[in-house]
């Protein structure tokens, strides 16, 4: 059984990602939110709430006893964001995290520069990449709310594909949700993930 904190758990991935968890695993789920009245779950003994902000790095500390992976799905303030996760990682000696970004943050779509507007996600990628934590960055494409699984990914480095079609949320959920359950895998990478 692993134990997983989600950040930003009232986010569209992460309430996709909580009911994949719940349906294929025996994980234990702590959701972490700023607003905790806005989760609509059935009540499972397996998911535990904590209302706070993640830049409150004690209350995030506090969070992260006792987890296995961190997956962070985030808005807002991402370079204060990423630094608060990285520092509450490193004092409670966790170290699997997955970080979800955006497409674009590389200069990776062909045809496309998407210049200042994505520098909040360039700089909280590169912190959680400069980090010596077991980090896999996850970059979609523009998302949808299709009810499939159907997806292909890309390494840093490569060019992003089919960056013209939207990808499920329930497609990013089923790689979190996979990188989070197999030990090792895909560690250290950014991986975009696109619609095929």
């Amino acid at each position: 059984m692993r134990n997983i904190l989600i950040l930003g758990a009232d986010g569209q991935i992460a309430r996709v990602a909580t009911t994949l968890f719940l349906e294929r695993s025996d994980t234990q789920l702590t959701l972490y939110l700023r607003k905790a009245n806005r989760l609509k779950l059935t009540a499972s003994d397996r998911i535990r709430i904590i209302e706070g902000d993640v830049c409150d790095t004690d209350a995030l500390e506090a969070a992260m006893a006792g987890q296995d992976v961190v997956y962070a799905n985030l808005a807002g303030q991402l370079e204060q964001q990423a630094h608060a996760i990285v520092q509450a990682m490193h004092k409670t000696g966790l170290k699997r995290l997955l970080f979800v970004s955006s497409m674009g943050i590389y200069d990776e779509v062909p045809g496309e520069r998407h210049g200042s507007i994505l520098d909040p996600y360039r700089k909280s990628a590169k912190i959680i990449e400069d980090s010596d934590r077991d980090y896999t960055v996850i970059r979609p494409a523009w998302l949808d709310d299709r009810d499939e699984i159907a997806y292909g990914i890309t390494h840093k480095g490569e060019a992003f594909l089919n960056k013209d079609a939207t990808v499920s949320r329930k497609s990013v959920a089923d790689l979190i949700v996979k990188l989070a359950m197999t030990p090792n895998l895909q560690i250290r990478s950014s991986l975009g993930i696109h619609k095929v």
